[in-house]
């Protein structure tokens, strides 16, 4: 019995929800890429109309979209659907091949004037959004470098901008991005 309690440990410890905070309605995980980290803040890919309400019927206050609205999978009318349901919206555009620390520090700002208000970061996939949260949970909520990076690499490995994006970010808060468990080598480029 022991040993299924600890196998059931390491299973929820693996879990890409592990450190969720609270329960996740499972019409919340079913948004691309969804991650809860605490209880006032996740990250996903892009929602669907439907799932926007969900996100607003799980008691989120704002949401924050950090693409361009451009990009096929948007939803053209997002800041009025979300303004619509009630929730504050925040875009800030930030280019996938040249993300700047003042992108991040827009977003950063935007969090640290209420941080108990829930909020839902998102770009497409996830792949911008889990690189501020690991960047924002490191500096402003001290959660360890090695934790948030296990949160990231959940949905990806940084390539070699976003990681020297990460880089810079952290070296402009005085944090350094080694951990004993921290692989911050690109994934091999894809064949073509």
């Amino acid at each position: 019995m022991k040993q299924l309690m600890t196998c059931a440990a390491l299973l929820l410890t693996l879990s890409p929800f592990a450190n969720a905070v609270e329960e996740v309605d499972p019409a919340l995980a079913a948004i691309t890429n969804f991650r809860q980290y605490s209880p006032n803040f996740a990250s996903a890919g892009q929602p669907t109309l439907e799932q926007l309400t969900t996100v607003k019927e799980n008691g989120f206050e704002r949401v924050v979209y950090i693409a361009f609205t451009n990009n096929p999978n948007a939803l053209a009318d997002e800041d009025q659907v979300v303004k619509g349901l009630g929730m504050e919206y925040m875009q800030i555009p930030v280019d996938f091949n040249k993300p700047l620390p003042d992108d991040f520090y827009a977003f950063a700002d935007s969090m640290r004037r209420n941080t108990d208000k829930k909020t839902l970061l998102h770009c497409q996939v996830n792949a911008r959004a889990t690189a501020f949260s690991f960047l924002y949970r490191v500096i402003y909520e001290n959660v360890p470098v090695a934790e948030a990076k296990a949160d990231m690499n959940s949905v990806w490995q940084p390539n070699e901008v976003w990681r020297d994006f990460i880089f810079t970010v952290l070296a402009q808060n005085n944090i350094s991005p080694e951990c004993p468990e921290c692989d911050w080598a690109p994934p091999p480029p894809r064949a073509q």
